[in-house]
């Protein structure tokens, strides 16, 4: 099976100590999103877990031990840079200093571990058509030979972006097409493979090939496992990513980015926050006497050796 860490929330940037206590007691409690009194217990051992699935927007909280990590599982790491500035993202650095960390992950983990999300798109009077073309370009040059894949997707507009992103001015297809035209041709330019995320329309003419972002087939080829072959049943319609279990939680990410699905409002992650404690099995509080705790399955995808 595979650990996600995390699609939820950004457990590298602001829980790194709690994720290094969870791996050194071996195992991990995840509170359900949707049935929040239902509590799975997962071993974080490798005899249990697959693949460990690592993404943020800031992995200097772990450089310096992220080896210990590595050394015991195979990994595989989503690291998203994309154009914005604080008017954006406010938690996450700027583009230079993430250029200049993602570097020293990958030199770190290895290159084939390592995959770069620009993801999402949007379009607003400073981050235009051309800009993100421009800046694009820029990071795709910097990290040259340094990632496998890059993954990309446009924004989803949802109710909440009408309060949090007012500037935000719908992408039409049109923009859509210019952008994936001037990012392929630059993929294409640079020598790297570039992939949509999820239901997004294909973009083949452009070279952009059309995948899941966490496939058997690619974490096998960066990790040198052989896994069964299995359907991908993926998170939402479109989406062709393996199945993984995520130990983050929604409502608790600091990045307070402006386009962001994980956060109801601004205010739920800094009250959740208050309630982390780094010594818990869960990333927020603790067991309820009205949770109910069962074992998570964790059947291996691998195939068996012969």
């Amino acid at each position: 099976m595979l650990i996600n860490i995390s699609g939820r929330t950004d457990i590298i940037n602001y829980y790194s100590q709690w994720m290094f206590k969870r791996f050194e007691e071996g195992y991990v409690l995840s509170r359900n999103s949707l049935f929040p009194n239902s509590v799975r217990r997962y071993e974080l051992t490798p005899e249990k877990v697959d693949c460990l699935l690592f993404g943020s927007k800031n992995f200097a909280p772990v450089l310096g031990r992220i080896h210990e990590i590595t050394e015991r599982f195979p990994t595989y790491f989503n690291y998203t840079i994309t154009a914005y500035g604080k008017d954006i993202e406010p938690g996450v650095p700027d583009i230079d200093a993430s250029i200049d960390t993602f570097l020293s992950l990958a030199k770190i983990v290895g290159p084939q571990r390592m995959a770069w999300r620009y993801d999402p798109i949007l379009l607003t009077a400073k981050y235009t058509v051309q800009r993100h073309l421009e800046t694009f370009d820029y990071i795709a040059g910097k990290l040259s030979g340094q990632f496998d894949p890059c993954i990309f997707s446009f924004v989803e507009m949802y109710s909440k972006h009408k309060t949090n992103l007012p500037e935000l001015i719908p992408i039409t297809k049109a923009e859509m097409d210019q952008i994936a035209a001037g990012i392929g041709a630059i993929a294409a330019k640079r020598g790297f493979i570039l992939q949509t995320c999820g239901p997004e329309e294909d973009y083949a003419r452009y070279g952009i090939h059309t995948s899941g972002c966490v496939t058997l087939g690619m974490l096998g080829r960066a990790n040198g496992l052989t896994f069964r072959n299995l359907k991908h049943k993926g998170f939402r319609k479109g989406c062709h990513c393996m199945e993984s279990r995520d130990i983050g939680a929604l409502n608790s990410c600091l990045n307070d980015c402006k386009y962001c699905y994980a956060n109801k409002n601004a205010q739920l992650p800094r009250e959740n926050y208050a309630l982390h404690d780094p010594d818990s099995p869960l990333l927020i509080g603790h067991l309820k006497p009205t949770d109910r705790l069962e074992q998570g399955s964790q059947k291996s995808f691998l195939a068996k050796q012969k």
